[in-house]
């Protein structure tokens, strides 16, 4: 049988198997994992180190440089609360990155606020991710960000 690839997978599909990735990445640093029996706090799960410090994770993928959203009425910004963005292109493996909440304190042309003031939409923090936006992410990728977690 041929292995799918990231194109042919469903938005619930692609998005229940970043999910997987991101714990797995967790676990593999030592990391316990907790997911919570509902979703509607917009955290997909939660890790904590031994000396009881937890942190909160949200988790998107895209495929290609599409926009990310977080509901600011979900996802309010705290020290513990983090985005977990898996990046897919082409038949590559996921780029991965780790982004604290408080990132979104000082928008900019890659971290966005909006809150549509009169408008329809829900207000939203946002990433514009593109060719050109994307070495502004190297700072946050996975490998780097969890450094931090482990100090």
């Amino acid at each position: 049988m041929e292995k799918q690839k990231w194109k042919d997978l469903s938005p619930l599909q692609i998005g229940k198997y970043s999910e997987y990735i991101a714990k797995m990445e967790f676990i593999l640093y030592g990391f316990d994992v907790y997911s919570p029996e509902l979703d509607d706090k917009g955290i997909d799960f939660i890790v904590r180190k031994v000396d009881s410090s937890y942190f909160d994770i949200q988790v998107k993928a895209v495929r290609d440089f599409n926009y990310i959203y977080f509901q600011k009425s979900k996802f309010q910004i705290r020290e513990n609360l983090y985005a977990f963005i898996l990046i897919y292109r082409k038949e590559l493996k996921p780029s991965m990155y780790l982004i604290p909440s408080n990132i979104w304190n000082k928008p900019n042309k890659l971290f966005v606020s909006r809150d549509y003031k009169g408008k329809k939409s829900i207000p939203e923090f946002g990433i514009n991710l593109s060719e050109m936006n994307l070495p502004k992410l190297d700072e946050f990728i996975f490998e780097k960000t969890i450094e931090n977690f482990l100090k």
